[in-house]
């Protein structure tokens, strides 16, 4: 009787056994997006179509088709269809897709791509380098392999399935945090706009190209480099962290007025508008903020002479701190000035006049942590500045209307996430 249960026991668990073996082998089989239950997760590609995507510079897509499920560029190297790009923008993510390479070629996913940047896809946007890295003809530099960040950050660990297989990539975007991932290896570890990033853009083939990776979002681009490169399971998660409201779009609760011009709600929008006095005005926050990201939109209605501060403190309407400019084209919008101090700290130059955009809303991001202060204006870095009296400081955030009279701004989607 002993030896029977034994047996019975054995079949039974024998037969758990296959059925979660058949069920493993099932599971694995599937598409990643089937196995995939985050509702997070956009999909950048629905296995049939191109939609969603274009032709970088142009509002149509050509030279790319659907084969078998998998997106593939021309793959002929004397016609080929050209970069694609998603038709959305993005800012902080992850990205995940399945490629393959054919036999000899060459390809990339691109970042932040902003098709202002230049004429091609890589003058603005990082690389995800995809290669076929044994049978490469010529010699290549370490940052060239398949996983690099193209030719500024070599790949460590990397391992490559073979030609005919799918490989995994992912890339991850969060704040200035980068990591290139392969097959389920972490390959490639950056910080964007850092002491090191600055030396490899100097040190290498972006020294000349002056808006490679200066965009703080964009869109997300496919290489066609003139051999074939196959993409499937294209996905996208959004990790952008927009932090907390400080203007309810109601009220100015948790907002000082300091002089006597005009700051009011109306749909919820926050405007500021030139009083009888025509003098200076400011509205601040009534909590001091150290380290944070801001972020804001703003549209000039009336001349449009104002401003951000940071780190600041008031007496009446006497401020002393940093101002972010907001002004009327040509006069320095997203620079820095010392307010009843050192004057300007940072000036933009004359090439960037153009990324402020009159009589529209305009994205605004601040970004003040330690002794430094960034700041985009619409996803474009403006200022990347470095201070040691701004380090030692900490106060109010503001917003100005500058004297003379004449001026309306409005401002809404004010959010600050504490570091």
């Amino acid at each position: 009787m002993y030896k029977f249960s034994i047996l019975i026991s054995m079949l039974i668990l024998f037969s758990m056994c296959k059925q979660t073996s058949k069920t493993t082998t099932q599971q694995l089989s599937k598409p990643l997006v089937v196995q995939e239950s985050d509702t997070e997760w956009k999909m950048l590609f629905d296995g049939k179509t191109t939609n969603g995507w274009r032709n970088y510079g142009k509002k149509t897509i050509s030279g790319w088709k659907v084969v078998d499920g998998a997106l593939h560029n021309s793959g002929d190297g004397s016609d080929h269809g050209g970069d694609i790009i998603t038709i959305s923008e993005y800012e902080d993510f992850e990205l995940y897709l399945e490629w393959k390479i054919a036999k000899e070629s060459n390809s990339g996913i691109f970042y932040h791509v902003n098709e202002n940047g230049g004429k091609a896809i890589y003058d603005s946007g990082p690389e995800y380098q995809l290669l076929d890295d044994k049978g490469w003809p010529s010699k290549l530099k370490d940052s060239q392999y398949s996983g690099a960040n193209y030719d500024m950050n070599p790949p460590q660990n990397a391992k490559v399935k073979p030609l005919d297989e799918f490989n995994e990539a992912r890339i991850i975007v969060k704040d200035s945090h980068v990591e290139h991932w392969l097959n389920g290896i972490k390959v490639v570890d950056y910080e964007l706009w850092s002491d090191d990033w600055k030396k490899n853009v100097e040190g290498g083939k972006w020294k000349e190209h002056t808006n490679y990776g200066i965009y703080k979002r964009g869109h997300i681009g496919l290489q066609d480099h003139g051999g074939l490169t196959a993409y499937r399971n294209i996905k996208i998660k959004d990790l952008t962290d927009y932090g907390k409201p400080i203007f309810n779009g109601k009220t100015l609760d948790g907002w000082k007025i300091n002089g006597t011009e005009k700051w009011y709600v109306e749909n919820g929008e926050l405007i500021c508008e030139s009083g009888p006095d025509k003098k200076y005005g400011y509205l601040t926050t009534d909590k001091t903020y150290k380290d944070f990201i801001l972020r804001l939109k703003f549209k000039q209605e009336a001349d449009g002479n104002s401003g951000v501060f940071f780190r600041s403190s008031i007496d009446g309407t006497k401020i002393a701190g940093w101002q972010v400019e907001v002004a009327p084209k040509n006069h320095d919008t997203g620079g820095i000035y010392e307010s009843y101090g050192r004057g300007w700290l940072h000036k933009i130059p004359a090439e960037k006049e153009n990324i402020l955009k009159e009589n529209e809303w305009n994205d605004m991001i601040i970004k003040v942590q330690g002794d430094r202060v960034m700041v985009w204006l619409n996803g474009v870095l403006m200022t990347d500045l470095k201070d040691n009296k701004i380090g030692k400081a900490n106060g109010v955030i503001a917003l100005q209307i500058h004297d003379g009279g004449g001026i309306k701004v409005r401002w809404k989607d004010i959010s600050v996430k504490e570091l």
